[in-house]
């Protein structure tokens, strides 16, 4: 029964912190049109915002390694409530402005990144105190997320048209606040640093340390290797649905479409959460990977051909639904591939390249677009993620770090049980 709450407890932290980003999403934009009707503000705020989480992820890494991870998580998140409270406060004091959209949006962005790092650092802890295999943890606390990405829009439309954009703000920063009571009802064992015992882990608790995530995906082939994955799923994620699809559907007057294969999309990761809590454990890791990877090929060239509404939103249905199970698989690998000591560092720099990923491949997705056409980048694009897809099934890397046996172990046993 302990084991279930534990469980429990951290998966509303996760969704609910999910949650308020999701709404927080849609709501910003909005008060910051209505407060500034520009357009522009929010490509600027999008910009002024992305090197503060790359900065935060990079150095916010180390900070959240030396301290208590629960409570390096819940600060994270009273810093963003506070950030999104200050905002219908100034408004009705002074008035708002871009600039108080920047300062408070490089204030959020500080907190979440960071503390992003940390609630994942917390999750293999959490798995052998209960007893339960990572991967199917990762997929229960993906599938919350996956629920708050679906449910969050829509809530935050229904809000905004019956409360108010400033009300929305209040309510996301309750959503966050309260996610951070749940994470401090967490065993207070799973969030307490681990002891400096020498090794590669103490070696980096000096000065330079703060880089550490970054030197050992650098050094380090299995690791480095399951990051350029992961971040080669959040590339092609990013680019098919933050620039191939809207171009050409609103290219080809079917706008609704884009709705519906989004929609698909975040259906198919929820469903595929789902189906990673399930079998997570039950399958070895090397299994999942390959059929992952192979079953992803016909999901991205079905995309990237730009087939019909109906054959779009089955691509975008079964790209979701595979993404899931590699993404926790690959998150649990690179956990179990890394000392416990240097989490929130690794965390912190795979979440800052993540940041990276996508606008860099909405930005050379959208050049090929120019020059060549929509359909021209869909054939690069799925080149592309095939050569990804080949180099990843003969990686000796990839092959090593998710070799291990199913993680129904005991939970007395190290993180490094499949190393």
């Amino acid at each position: 029964m302990r084991n279930r709450l534990t469980v429990a407890t951290y998966l509303v932290s996760s969704t609910l912190s999910a949650l308020g980003n999701a709404i927080a999403a849609v709501a910003l934009p909005l008060l910051l049109l209505a407060a500034t009707g520009s357009a522009l503000g929010a490509g600027v705020l999008a910009v002024a915002t992305a090197v503060p989480s790359v900065l935060a992820g990079v150095l916010g890494g180390a900070l959240v390694d030396r301290m208590d991870r629960r409570l390096a998580s819940a600060i994270a998140d009273v810093v963003s409530a506070l950030a999104l409270l200050a905002l219908p406060i100034v408004d009705a004091i002074a008035g708002l402005e871009l600039g108080w959209f920047v300062l408070f949006g490089v204030l959020g962005a500080i907190g979440d990144v960071p503390g992003m790092a940390a609630r994942e650092a917390l999750s293999p802890r959490i798995a052998r105190t209960v007893g339960m295999p990572l991967e199917r943890l990762i997929g229960l606390r993906e599938a919350g997320q996956a629920i708050a990405i679906v449910v969050g829009p829509g809530l935050a439309a229904l809000l905004v048209t019956g409360v108010s954009t400033s009300g929305v703000l209040i309510v996301t920063a309750v959503t966050s606040t309260l996610a951070a009571v749940a994470t401090l009802l967490l065993p207070a064992a799973v969030g307490r640093p681990a002891p400096r015992d020498g090794g590669e882990a103490s070696h980096e608790q000096g000065a330079g340390g703060v880089l550490a995530g970054l030197r050992l995906v650098l050094r380090r082939g299995p690791v480095r290797a399951v990051m350029l994955l992961g971040t080669g799923v959040v590339a092609v994620v990013g680019a098919m649905q933050g620039i191939l699809l809207p171009v050409h559907l609103q290219a080809s007057g079917q706008p609704a479409v884009l709705g519906l294969a989004l929609s698909g999309l975040a259906v198919g990761s929820l469903l595929g959460a789902g189906l990673t809590a399930l079998i997570g454990g039950r399958l070895r890791r090397r299994l999942i990977v390959v059929l992952a990877l192979l079953a992803s090929l016909p999901a991205v060239v079905g995309l990237s051909l730009l087939p019909p509404a109906a054959a779009l939103i089955g691509a975008a249905v079964l790209l979701g639904l595979v993404s899931a199970p590699l993404g926790a698989v690959l998150g649990a690998a690179l956990l179990d591939s890394v000392d416990d000591r240097l989490h929130g560092r690794v965390l912190g720099a795979q979440n800052a390249v993540a940041l990276v990923a996508a606008p860099l491949a909405i930005g050379a997705i959208s050049v090929v677009i120019e020059f060549a056409g929509a359909r021209v980048a869909g054939l690069a694009l799925a080149g592309l993620w095939a050569l990804v897809v080949l180099l990843a099934l003969l990686s000796r890397s990839i092959r090593q770090v998710t070799a291990g046996p199913t993680l129904e172990q005991d939970p007395e046993e190290g993180p490094h049980a499949q190393r």
